[in-house]
């Protein structure tokens, strides 16, 4: 019981002890604070890629736009909705299914 006492009096230990609590709870670095550090770490590496996979896509897009005559028509064509000079453009717009009218005529 003694030596129980005299480990728990030690100085070295009661300074050890408040030195972690003070590190993993208090400190401005605490474990929370890590943690959360972490997950924004991961985050931003992941935005980080999509936005570099992205890039790529519009550079391969730009490349294909510059050289090719055809894909720069048909973007054109698609996205600005641009025409020929004797030319007629319908733009063909689907939408969802309607819900069936049989609940109003009591089916």
């Amino acid at each position: 019981m003694t030596r129980l006492l005299n480990i728990i009096r030690n100085k070295y230990l009661i300074a050890s002890v408040a030195f972690l609590a003070w590190m993993l709870f208090f400190d401005r670095n605490d474990l929370m604070s890590q943690y959360e550090y972490r997950t924004q770490v991961n985050k931003l590496k992941a935005e980080k890629e999509f936005y570099t996979q992205e890039t790529a896509k519009v550079v391969k897009d730009l490349n294909e736009l510059t050289t090719n005559q055809g894909k720069l028509e048909k973007f054109a064509r698609e996205k600005y909705l641009m025409k020929k000079e004797n030319e007629d453009v319908f733009v063909i717009i689907e939408e969802a299914p309607k819900e069936e009218e049989s609940s109003f005529f009591g089916k």
